[in-house]
């Protein structure tokens, strides 16, 4: 069974996707904000090259995006290992993120390119938390109105699960 041939915009892409991963060993695709929600970046090719998850994040500015997940590529591509519901301090200045399991009925819409790579969506993904500047995660009764719309945790439940919050994690 062949996949369906693509149209010349997707050939395109999928051609982009593949020297950028073989450059760099991943590509970084944005996506802007728009009336369904935050704008969000993934990594495409870091599992077909590296081995390592995919990873996503949403809600932060596109540059800031593009450099969190460069430096989790680049990182996990020398053997680090990223535990959900850990806190890691070293990525931005003062401000910690965490990372959880992304469930896979998640992966059409925010890996959707990604498909052009690993045709059947047979790839780990990971997002990236960031809280607010002043420390709040989406899941914190006390997050800012509408935080947790902007960054939506990419879990069956909309929560963390690969931790308890307050307990094993943030």
């Amino acid at each position: 069974m062949s996949s369906p041939a693509l149209n010349p915009h997707e050939a395109k892409l999928r051609d982009w996707l593949f020297d950028q991963a073989e450059r760099h060993g991943h590509a970084v695709v944005t996506v802007p904000e728009d009336a369904e929600g935050a704008g969000y970046a993934f990594s495409v090719g870091a599992w077909r090259r590296f081995g390592v998850a995919e990873a996503v994040v949403l809600g932060l500015p596109p540059e800031m995006a593009e450099v969190l997940i460069r430096a989790y590529v680049s990182r996990a591509a020398q053997g680090e290992r990223f535990l959900p519901g850990k806190l890691y301090h070293d990525f931005f200045d003062g401000v910690p993120i965490t990372f959880e399991r992304v469930f896979k009925g998640f992966y059409p819409e925010f890996f959707g390119s990604a498909f052009l790579l690993y045709g059947k969506g047979d790839f780990p993904a990971v997002q990236i938390i960031v809280p607010t500047p002043d420390g709040h995660w989406p899941w914190y009764p006390t997050a800012p109105e509408g935080f947790a719309d902007w960054q939506l945790v990419l879990t069956e439940t909309g929560r963390p699960e690969s931790w308890s919050p307050g307990l094993d994690g943030p």
